[in-house]
């Protein structure tokens, strides 16, 4: 290979590389910079198709990458907390926010590139003790990368096309539509980024031909490797609904079939588009401004295919349907609902995905406190049976949701609040654990006192009930603070627990004057002091999951269903 040829490979590559690092880096400083500001976005998921359609293109402003706000959707429509029409809306607003990557791209700001790069080193690492200055260095830091990569891709296709070679491939993919589709699809599949294959797109259309006056292939010829592009986009999509429900492989071929069908639509279009980007793109010599008319392009086409679309959502959720026949198993209760290891790397979704998961613990543990109940009071074997055989299931989530929970603290996006929240979300999944572990306790007591033919007084077991009428209510209500994030109710939790402990002071100092009158035998005391023991126990705990609510970890659900 001639060594001149290879040195330009190298740049091309090495340019490449540095931009798809600079574009990543960027991302991870702006997800941080947004920290919780991206709960807002996710509040905003599920409230209708045309909200959805301007929540995926912010979220995709702030993460960069189409892809990875596509993967977050299957995730959460894999755990049932959004609908399939819901999950279209903001993939079509993911397309239109990829596109504000090409539109940063044209504004040709690579001369000032270094400046960034200097500006952002300086506020990433002599300023990094202040956590938000450091993020948006971060960010500006990869901002400049990004377009020293794009310098480095520009001044290397300059001698490349000047290769007869190469011009005349430029040529046939500019002259075949199907060849400059087929060839924008095959990049971003490698590269696993539109925004990249759009950046190559807007350099390769800016270099001079042979003639060294018009553009080596033309904005018509540029258009078809733009509509392509789109089409691999949803390879990562595809990739990702791969071992997921139903409902994530109907959402991944609902992407596609949505860029295809566009594209097999307006590709009879190309030149008409042409005109128009050319009408409304700002005027000057042709490799002067085609970077902004690609831009342009890829932006009137993203929006017009949404706006075609968008009123045929039912349609589009119809024919997937169709596509992906049958429905999800339900899963057992040893089974995890909202784990998700494909956010992994948006930590605010992943954090959503666990707090969902730890509710329903919460509500399983709910579940065994009145079977606990029915167990000690109506001398419920079986009820007490299913106690000790469900509290094996919240162990076993308890450490599928820690491990879960650990994964999120090596990603390089959390930040330092999301950090303490992940620490803040592994105690309480501990005190709901605790609380499935106290209930167990409790049925082995019933078990005992079913065994041994105990028997309490009336008022004895008048004060139990009581006790567990507390516990249950305690439990409730720390439940619905964590999902809804309502502080008044963990307050209130806080002062049920006082009452509670209250209570059982209470409750010993007339246990103790009913065994001085000889209405309690003395062989019932353990059980009975330890059963209101577990139960303020229980307590303990809620209030403990009160306290985390207080301490500002935002459980707040993304939304209700349509």
């Amino acid at each position: 290979m001639n060594t001149e040829i290879l040195k330009i490979i190298l740049q091309l590559l090495g340019g490449l590389a540095l931009f798809i690092y600079g574009m990543n880096f960027m991302s991870d400083g702006l997800q941080k910079a947004a920290g919780d500001k991206m709960k807002s976005i996710l509040a905003l998921l599920t409230k209708n198709v045309f909200i959805g359609v301007l929540a995926g293109a912010a979220a995709t402003a702030v993460l960069q990458s189409s892809g990875a706000v596509t993967v977050m959707v299957i995730g959460f429509v894999s755990a049932k907390l959004m609908t399939l029409k819901q999950a279209i809306s903001i993939i079509m607003g993911a397309n239109i926010g990829t596109c504000i990557t090409a539109q940063l791209v044209a504004f040709q700001i690579g001369d000032y590139s270094w400046a960034f790069v200097i500006v952002g080193f300086i506020m990433y690492f002599f300023l990094s003790k202040y956590e938000k200055i450091r993020d948006f260095g971060q960010a500006i830091f990869a901002f400049g990368i990004l377009f020293s990569g794009l310098n480095i891709m520009a001044a290397a296709m300059e001698p490349l096309a000047q290769s007869e070679f190469f011009s005349n491939l430029m040529l046939k993919v500019a002259d075949v539509p199907i060849l400059g589709i087929i060839a924008g699809a095959i990049m971003t599949t490698i590269v696993q980024s539109s925004s990249a294959s759009i950046a190559v797109l807007q350099n390769l259309a800016s270099t001079a031909g042979p003639d060294g006056v018009t553009s080596l292939i033309g904005l018509t010829g540029a258009i078809p490797i733009l509509f392509g592009t789109n089409i691999g986009s949803t390879t990562t999509a595809l990739l990702a609904s791969i071992g997921g429900t139903v409902n994530a492989k109907r959402t991944a071929i609902s992407h596609t079939i949505f860029n295809v069908v566009g594209t097999l639509i307006f590709i009879w279009l190309t030149a008409y588009i042409a005109d128009f980007v050319t009408m409304i793109s700002p005027s000057g010599h042709q490799l002067d401004v085609i970077s902004r008319q690609i831009a342009n392009a890829h932006l009137c086409f993203n929006v017009a295919t949404t706006i075609l679309f968008l009123p045929l959502i039912n349609v589009l959720a119809k024919v997937v349907t169709k596509l992906v026949p049958g429905t999800d198993e339900e899963k057992t209760l040893m089974e995890t609902v909202y784990l998700d290891y494909n956010v992994l790397e948006q930590p605010f979704a992943a954090i959503h995905l666990a707090t969902k998961e730890i509710s329903r613990m919460a509500e399983i543990t709910s579940g065994m406190i009145v079977d606990t109940k029915k167990a000690f009071l109506a001398n419920d074997l079986e009820a007490a049976n299913n106690v000790i055989e469900t509290d094996k299931v919240i162990n076993h989530l308890r450490d599928m949701v820690v491990k879960y929970l650990s994964s999120i603290f090596p990603v390089e996006t959390v930040t330092e609040h999301q950090s303490v929240t992940i620490s803040g979300l592994m105690h309480v999944v501990s005190d709901v654990e605790h609380i499935g572990d106290d209930c167990k306790d409790i049925a082995g007591f019933a078990i005992d006192k079913i065994t041994y033919g105990y028997k309490f007084s009336d008022s004895a077991y008048a004060e139990i009930y009581q006790c567990f009428d507390y516990g249950s209510k305690m439990v409730s209500d720390s439940i619905e603070a964590l999902n809804t994030g309502n502080t008044l109710l963990a307050r209130h939790v806080k002062e049920q627990q006082e009452a509670m402990e209250d209570f059982e002071e209470r409750l010993r100092h007339m246990h103790m004057k009913r065994l001085n009158t000889k209405k309690c035998s003395p062989e019932f005391s353990v059980i009975y002091t330890d059963v209101i023991a577990n139960i303020r126990k229980i307590g303990d705990s809620c209030d403990n999951i009160a306290n985390a609510v207080l301490r500002d970890i935002n459980f707040k659900d993304i939304g209700e269903k349509e």
